[in-house]
């Protein structure tokens, strides 16, 4: 090797953008008919958001999914008349073949444990609209279904193959490539379609996967169809679950227009969210703001603000700045969590989210914050919040001090000003975890008497004594020890081994119970983690890599 070369400093791959729209879409296709929506598959082979290969037979890559995850917010937001939306291909014979393999063989390691956890967030985003939105999902795959392609339609609430004796679905990511199926493949499998665990055996390493009856069968899939009646059965089948749905009839959506933004050297600049980079401490400091006052107190005031209603607009700023850390800012190891505003303002806008959650809007907002503190709890990185005298850890951002993973709170002598926290009934189950609870149910291990404790002082500003006392902060520094103690935590957490945090991480925020959430996920930071570094997946004979050469792969036969 040049030692000289390998000593050049590398360039740092351009940012991945979150944010697009439908107008610069080059994978999906949709279309509305009166209560059902239609999303069609069909990537462009030359469209793949980084250079060095092509995405041939509906297989996709990272930008892929953010056109996807985009489509399915407009859906939401834009489209309250949707019920029930059905997700095929526009390829013949062909649904999706999943993640492109020559994409994960060009890859990173970090590139592709983001892109698997950026997918699996939105197959559970249509679990979660399934489950709280009013939105159900068909998967029609009209061709053969793999890998990714069948973990797209396993996020769906019914599957249905075409008969045509050539179309199966599949997941050959063992057999073909020594990995796992990286979104949710096998746990879905289990967890959610019920599959016996010697016909799951089977299935998961048989490359070409199973066809028709057989995979009805099987539960793979909940119907296979002749090719005749196919689109017929799809159509009557979206209608059918759409007459479960309550979503409105006639009402106007809210059109969710382009974040107003910065990004330099200095961070992530939104108008109620700001990052700031610190990279010789290895820390990003994310401060969110609220407003001074609710601003909307009823439903067509919410609706007026639409995108710029401050749940939404903060949420939604959050979300692309979480994004952006995770993907393009990996050595930033500790985020640092702060909050600014009026306290009053925010649980007062709790109690109208909670008030009035049964309007497709407010639910849709609700839902949107929901997803967005989910991605704090999954992401591969430290987290300390901050309590300071003008902090506004109240409500729902109080949910920001109990996702990390350690709450400093000053206190402050008689007569200062004082740092204080709130709590809210958003704090009590509107904004649940992965594994379902709420983060003060998480927290106390569903501890009754605890939680109840906490509930009785909703609405009170607590200060650090307080705070302490009953489990809300992790240590109470006074004015002469603030600066010295956070610096050494500080120091000494970003000096520690990032894949052992990780690990620590996950294992310490899901305790029980386990979901089938949680079972994703850890599998993905640890598993999907071990396996994708291992020289069977990506050493230089290993499947991933060779795939498609011709070479054979050499396995170490190890069992460890």
């Amino acid at each position: 090797m040049d030692i000289a070369a390998a000593q050049e400093p590398q360039v740092k791959p351009e940012a991945v953008d979150f944010q697009i729209d439908p107008s610069r879409y080059k994978h999906w296709k949709l279309a509305f008919d009166g209560t059902v929506a239609t999303l069609t598959m069909d990537v462009a082979e030359d469209g793949g958001i980084r250079p060095g290969y092509k995405l041939k037979l509906n297989s996709y890559d990272l930008g892929v999914d953010i056109e996807l995850h985009d489509a399915l917010q407009r859906i939401r937001f834009e489209h309250p008349e949707i019920r029930s939306v059905i997700v095929t291909s526009a390829k013949s014979r062909i649904f999706c073949s999943g993640a492109n393999i020559y994409m994960l063989g060009l890859s990173s390691h970090a590139w592709k444990v983001n892109f698997c956890k950026f997918t699996n967030e939105t197959r559970n985003g249509i679990e979660d609209a399934s489950a709280n939105s009013g939105l159900k999902f068909i998967a029609a795959c009209n061709g053969t279904t793999a890998g990714g392609g069948y973990e797209l339609a396993l996020a769906c609430d019914e599957i249905v193959l075409v008969d045509d004796r050539n179309s199966a679905v599949s997941l050959p990511e063992l057999p073909l490539l020594g990995v796992l199926p990286g979104t949710g493949g096998l746990t879905r499998v289990t967890d959610k379609r019920k599959v016996r665990r010697d016909r799951a055996d089977i299935f998961c390493t048989t490359p070409d996967g199973v066809k028709g009856q057989r995979a009805k069968d099987w539960g793979l899939v909940d119907d296979a169809v002749k090719t005749q009646q196919f689109a017929e059965h799809v159509k009557s089948r979206a209608l059918k679950l759409a007459e479960q749905s309550n979503r409105p009839a006639n009402s106007k959506g809210v059109t969710l227009t382009p974040l107003k933004r910065t990004i330099d050297e200095a961070g992530r600049h939104y108008e109620f969210v700001d990052v700031h980079f610190n990279r010789e401490a290895r820390t990003a400091t994310l401060t969110v703001g609220a407003p001074e006052s609710p601003a909307a107190t009823t439903i067509d005031q919410a609706l007026a603000a639409g995108a710029n209603w401050w749940p939404l607009q903060m949420a939604r700023e959050l979300d692309d700045a979480i994004l952006g850390l995770r993907t393009s800012e990996l050595d930033l190891g500790l985020w640092i969590i702060k909050t600014t505003g009026n306290p009053d303002a925010v649980v007062a806008i709790d109690d109208f989210i909670v008030s009035h959650q049964d309007h497709w809007f407010i639910r849709e907002v609700l839902g949107m914050m929901r997803r967005t503190f989910a991605r704090l709890d999954v992401s591969a990185r430290s987290m300390y919040a901050l309590v300071e005298p003008t902090s506004c850890f109240a409500g729902t951002l109080l949910e920001l001090a109990l996702a990390a993973d350690r709450t400093y709170m000053l206190d402050t002598q008689e007569g200062e000003s004082r740092a204080h926290v709130a709590l809210s009934k958003m704090n009590f189950g509107p904004l649940p975890m992965v594994n379902h609870l709420s983060r003060v149910a998480a927290r106390f291990y569903q501890d009754e008497q605890a939680i109840n404790s906490l509930r009785s002082r909703i609405g009170a500003k607590l200060s650090a004594h307080e705070a302490l006392d009953c489990g809300l902060a992790t240590a109470t520094p006074d004015d002469l020890d603030w600066d010295d103690e956070l610096r050494q935590a500080i120091e000494s957490r970003v000096a520690l081994s990032p894949d052992a945090l990780t690990g620590l991480e996950a294992n310490l925020r899901f305790g029980l119970p386990e979901t089938m959430e949680t079972r994703v996920f850890g599998r993905l930071s640890a598993w999907q983690n071990w396996i994708f570094i291992r020289p069977n997946a990506v050493g230089t004979s290993g499947a991933l890599k060779v795939y498609g050469t011709g070479a054979p792969v050499k396995f170490n036969w190890e069992r460890v």
